[in-house]
């Protein structure tokens, strides 16, 4: 790299001394045969065109009234267990309150999200700071979907303050509202895309997932004839056949096989595009 050290290595050829300066090798037909032959030593691989996926208007949508395949659930150890431990436990639990009665326990706690507080009698009339929404926890990062502030840890998401203001909720009502809420998320990869429903011991045998090509309808049902319910109208046709279920101790996983390696751009077929097709209609 260094010029002096260069101008003073020793030759390596040698011959009598010449006073004329030798001549230089002809470079300009040197680099015009260089420049002639670059385009033919590019890669033919650059020349393809690569064609994106069709849009979803363009895609003919099966019928929405198609009929529902019912999904055979892979189902391991822990869930058959579960509704043993449960009948065991349920006995124990002295937080909840005997519908039809109004008494409240001491130290039960507020059943609004993000709010700690604990009942200690008359004196805990005051505001109640919770949020409104449920938590959402979506490639790593959770948030509550009322305020959507994001944060990766989740001691931090727990400590975040609520949003809304209202009254404590001591006890969750029972006007036929055995639906209960269940935190759920997708990801997928290059062959797969798998829905998780995070429901801690779901009980089998009042659980089912009904498909067909365009639809992916959720039923979980618990202890305490609760349940959960959840529709999913995906983006991309599929094959019902291609469609796997797993259901564990703690969440049930939906695997549902691509027929193309291609990323969905969505779960969930985007409702401004009906509202587009329905102002459609009306004008014509």
């Amino acid at each position: 790299t260094d010029l002096s050290d260069f101008l003073s290595i020793v030759g390596c050829a040698k011959g009598t001394h010449n006073s004329e300066k030798p001549p230089e090798p002809v470079k300009p037909e040197v680099k015009a045969t260089e420049k002639k032959e670059l385009p033919e030593l590019k890669p033919k691989f650059q020349e393809h065109i690569i064609q994106a996926p069709k849009p979803v208007e363009a895609i003919k949508r099966p019928s929405p009234d198609e009929p529902m395949t019912n999904l055979e659930f892979k189902i391991s150890a822990s869930p058959k267990q579960a509704p043993d431990k449960l009948k065991l436990s349920s006995g124990n639990e002295e937080d909840k309150i005997r519908p039809g009665t109004d008494e409240i326990k001491i130290r039960i706690s507020c059943k609004n999200g993000g709010c700690s507080k604990t009942y200690r009698g008359l004196e805990s009339l005051e505001v109640c700071v919770y949020h409104s929404g449920v938590p959402i926890f979506h490639k790593g990062m959770k948030y509550w979907s009322c305020c959507r502030r994001k944060t990766s840890d989740f001691n931090t998401l727990l400590a975040q303050e609520g949003c809304t203001t209202g009254k404590h909720m001591w006890a969750k009502k029972d006007a036929g509202e055995n639906v209960v809420p269940c935190r759920h998320d997708w990801h997928q990869t290059e062959g797969e895309v798998t829905i998780s429903v995070y429901a801690k011991n779901s009980l089998p045998e009042l659980s089912r997932v009904e498909v067909h090509s365009t639809l992916l309808n959720v039923h979980i049902g618990f202890e305490g004839e609760k349940e959960f319910h959840q529709n999913v109208k995906l983006w991309v046709v599929t094959d019902v056949k291609r469609i796997y279920v797993t259901m564990t101790a703690t969440k049930i996983e939906i695997t549902i096989r691509k027929a193309e390696p291609m990323q969905w751009a969505s779960l969930e077929l985007p409702a401004a595009k009906k509202q587009q097709k329905q102002k459609d209609n009306t004008t014509d």
